[in-house]
């Protein structure tokens, strides 16, 4: 740093602080008194720009200090026996489902079950008015008694014939037609018979009662209704729920490895498999369910078979319509390597991983990826127990950075 002075540009004052950086400061000559410039005030000034020099001196040298290394959260690669679960979307019905219709019309007088509650087999859900089912059944049965008479008047009028036959005191002629009428009026009251016993018939089914132990559904139809017409046929649904059935819809490439699987001689394995159910609340329901049956054919709009898994349902707790998920137990894993799902990145149709080595730096490693078990995920080829991988904050772990790793905490 210097000064200069100059009778007509006043007082200079430069300096050099690496790169040259000039501060100046004029007195004109109209502000001299005599000549001179009192000292005092010359001495403040040149005090004041010397301390802004040096102040910028100070800053220039500083030297920029590097960014520390990013902070990364790893997390060991384990290896060890995990069991291998397969879950499906599972809809719920009834192991039967009576659909209960009017089989006679008529107008509904009375509704003996409350909708919702568990009935038993032969339980009267519905009563029509049997009154016009009772007139056709009295009328049925006057009309079998007439053929009864007729019938007797034949047979005596045969038995009389007969005797003067074999002494042919009449003709052949009358002795058939007397046989002829006998025959004739028993036919007649086989007619009567039956429509008596279909009268009656229809006067019981005046009384709708349910074929099965189960659920009653909603009733369709209310007191006074006219029903048995093909618009109201239905009544109501009665389902028995315990146990209840659960459709999972499989794959045909699932399919057929059960297939390969019975086949050699692993059926009596698969039949035994012990089923859970996870309802829509996440709670699984206590009881284990059991292979039943697959349907016959395969869905041509989705490309899969149902199956049917079977669950005891003592409390009649669940009920046909509901969702749920059905998880079985497929194998165990025997030495699997495993990762949080959340270390492993896909990047057009592969997978990757942030492994850190030893160094603290960070090696981008392709990997194959197996079965999703939780929060970990199956790795097939690419890493071996011991290693460490990028866990939490993968966005700043490139290939070749490096950087401060911490013990990965999974989330809740």
């Amino acid at each position: 740093m210097g000064f200069a002075h100059d009778d007509d540009l006043g007082l200079i004052i430069y300096g050099y602080c690496g790169i040259k950086s000039i501060f100046s400061i004029s007195i004109r000559k109209s502000d001299r008194k005599g000549g001179n410039v009192k000292g005092k005030s010359v001495f403040i000034l040149m005090v004041l720009v010397a301390a802004f020099g040096l102040a910028g001196c100070q800053e220039e040298k500083k030297a920029v200090a590097p960014p520390p290394p990013p902070e990364v959260e790893v997390a060991e690669v384990v290896q060890k026996d995990v069991p291998v679960y397969q879950e499906w979307v599972a809809s719920m019905d009834g192991l039967v489902n009576a659909t209960i219709l009017a089989q006679v019309q008529g107008y509904l007088i009375k509704q003996n079950y409350k909708e919702g509650d568990f009935v038993k087999k032969g339980a009267m859900l519905f009563e029509i008015d049997p009154r016009p089912f009772q007139a056709v059944v009295d009328e049925a049965r006057a009309a079998l008694a007439k053929q009864q008479a007729i019938l007797q008047t034949s047979q005596a009028n045969l038995k009389r014939i007969l005797p003067l036959a074999a002494a042919n005191a009449v003709s052949q002629r009358d002795k058939d037609n007397a046989i002829g009428q006998v025959q004739s009026a028993e036919a007649q009251v086989l007619a009567s018979q039956a429509q008596v016993r279909k009268a009656e018939l229809d006067l019981g089914f005046t009384k709708i009662i349910s074929p099965i132990d189960g659920i009653a559904g909603a009733s369709k139809a209310q007191i006074g209704d006219l029903v048995g017409t093909p618009q109201a046929l239905v009544m109501t649904t009665v389902s028995t729920v315990n146990p209840i059935k659960a459709y999972v819809p499989i794959s045909e490439r699932e399919y057929l490895q059960a297939i390969e699987k019975s086949t050699q001689g692993q059926k009596a394995d698969a039949e035994k498999t012990a089923f859970d159910l996870i309802l829509a609340d996440g709670s699984t329901w206590p009881q284990k369910g059991t292979f039943s049956f697959a349907d016959r054919q395969v869905e041509a709009q989705t490309g899969t078979i149902r199956v049917a898994i079977l669950f005891p349902n003592p409390e009649n707790i669940l009920r046909p319509g509901q969702f749920a998920k059905v998880r079985a137990l497929m194998k165990t894993e025997k030495g699997a390597i495993l990762v949080p799902q959340r270390a492993v990145g896909e990047l057009q149709g592969s997978y990757q991983v942030a492994v850190v080595q030893a160094d603290n730096t960070v090696q981008i490693r392709g990997v194959m990826v197996g079965e999703r078990i939780g929060n970990l995920w199956v790795i097939r080829e690419g890493l071996k127990a011991g290693d460490r991988v990028v866990a939490e904050g993968t966005q700043k772990a490139g290939n070749g950075v490096k950087v401060t790793p911490k013990p990965f905490t999974p989330k809740s």
